[in-house]
């Protein structure tokens, strides 16, 4: 048995901060977040936009990923997606 797809995405926030989390349904995570039961952080921050996604092939490495953009500057998240770089 594999493992389901799992999504790396990034929300920009009402003041435009981002946020970067980790879902096996994309939508349906936005809508959490926007009905204010995604995350603290998110939740007096509304509405978020989704402005990022990729997919990854399994929580662990999803996870990964969320912790390596989290490192990056805000600057650094901008290029990432604007570019996907």
């Amino acid at each position: 048995m594999t493992e389901r797809e799992w999504y790396f995405y990034i929300l920009r926030c009402k003041d435009n901060t981002l946020y970067s989390g980790i879902t096996v349904d994309v939508p349906e995570r936005v809508k959490a977040h926007n009905i204010g039961k995604g995350a603290k952080y998110t939740a007096g921050r509304r509405p978020v936009k989704l402005v990022y996604q990729e997919v990854c092939p399994n929580t662990s490495e999803a996870r990964k990923r969320e912790a390596r953009v989290k490192r990056l500057t805000k600057a650094q998240k901008e290029r990432l997606i604007a570019y996907g770089l």
